[in-house]
This record gives structure tokens, C-alpha cells and sequence, in this order.
């Protein structure tokens, strides 16, 4: 494991959880931006963080700003090309680990809700059977207290906040959700949502590989 620190201005240092000659792959931390923003003000995000250590990164995926955990970049137009397509046919399978509001009476199951942007509330996503795209989340306890669950979402698809707006839907939203949350529900410190796991074939081998970032929470 290798962390790069960037020197101006001093930031935590992030995390490398792998690198060869093709891919870098990196634990997020909850807060940055993958990408650069509109504004001076949103020009700190992961992307640029590597290209000071790995001037050739390219952007493959995203994770929303508030989530945490791993993300694989491309080193080479190649493998991001290679990469883009894995994601685009669904090939790379993504494990998320989330703390819901409140009791899931079932053990495991399925959300399968279509989504699409709310206009009005931008950035926020709703589900709307008529015009939504498909958007399938499968979860699965881990453990349950008083007033809170531990889950395992697994997503089958890749809508904008669609592990956020399936919990919702369920009456479960993701704990410290800046957008979706209320109440007691909003008020933590960070949105309990991480990407804990990511498979992908090796753009250059084709061998299947697994990465994996211990949630922080």
C-alpha cells in the first residue's frame, strides 16, 4: 500500500491500493470530488491529487463526493478505452457498505426502480416508472441494532445516486445522506457509504482482479 501526499496546500495523504503499468487504483476518501467542479473552489478532487504523482492518469468511473472507497484509474488511453467498456457492458462487479436508517425486516432482497434526474432539486434523482432509466440494486444484511442497519448493496446497474435513492425508496436512507436524508438520519459527520469492493479484468492481461478499502465507519 502507498500513499501519495500532495505538498500545496497540505491534504491527507491518499491511499494506493495498487499501480502497474496500466492502472492505479485508489481508496477515496468521503468529501473529495472525483473530478474538478465548476470554480477555483471545486478544482481539489482525486483526479488531480494523482496526476501529481501519475501525470498520465484518465478518469474510468466516478464516485459521488460524499463516498468513500475504491476507485480504478487508467494509465493508458488503452486501458482507460478497455476499462470504460467493462463498466459500460456491466463486466466489473462494485460491493458497497452503507449504515440505513432503521430496521430491514428481511434478510436480503432486491430494489428494482427505474431513475431519473429531479430537474427542480437537481443534483438529487428520483424514481419515475414512465421515464426513468433501469436501475437494480440487490442488499443484503449485515447486522441490525435499535435503530439502525448495516447492509451490503450490490449494483447491477450504474444510475447517479442510485444506491442513495434505492434506500430511500425502501424507507431506509443511507445515514448522513447530505441530499436524501432528514433529521436525526442527517445528523453524522460523513454519508455512510463506501465502495469496499471492485473486480475488473486487467486491461492489458485480461486476468480478473479484486480490490478492496476497509470502510472507515
Amino acid at each position: 500500500m502507498i500513499e501519495i501526499t500532495p505538498y500545496d496546500p497540505p491534504q491527507d495523504p491518499i491511499v494506493v491500493l495498487h499501480e502497474d503499468s496500466d492502472i492505479v487504483v485508489v481508496d477515496k476518501p468521503s468529501g473529495l470530488l472525483s473530478v474538478p467542479g465548476r470554480g477555483a473552489h471545486l478544482a481539489d478532487c482525486m483526479l488531480t491529487r494523482i496526476q501529481a504523482a501519475f501525470p498520465t492518469v484518465l478518469l474510468v468511473h466516478r464516485l459521488d463526493r460524499d463516498t468513500s472507497g475504491v476507485m480504478v484509474f487508467a494509465l493508458t488511453p488503452h486501458a482507460q478505452r478497455h476499462l470504460s467498456k467493462q463498466f459500460e457492458d456491466r463486466k466489473t462487479k462494485k460491493t458497497y457498505l452503507a449504515r440505513v436508517w432503521g430496521q430491514l425486516a428481511e434478510k436480503t432482497g432486491t430494489v428494482d426502480l427505474p431513475l431519473i434526474v429531479d430537474w427542480p432539486k437537481r443534483p438529487r434523482q428520483m424514481v419515475d416508472h414512465d421515464n426513468g432509466k433501469p436501475a437494480v440494486t440487490d442488499w443484503r444484511v449485515l447486522k441490525v441494532n435499535e435503530t439502525e442497519t448495516r447492509v451490503r448493496l450490490t449494483p447491477k446497474t450504474g444510475r447517479s445516486h442510485q444506491l442513495r435513492v434505492h434506500m430511500l425508496a425502501l424507507g431506509h436512507v443511507i445515514l448522513g445522506d447530505p441530499l436524501y436524508a432528514e433529521g436525526d438520519a442527517k445528523d453524522f459527520d460523513r454519508l455512510m457509504l463506501h465502495s469496499e469492493e471492485l473486480r475488473i479484468n486487467h486491461p492489458e492481461s485480461g486476468k480478473g482482479m479484486s480490490f478492496r478499502a476497509k470502510a472507515p465507519f
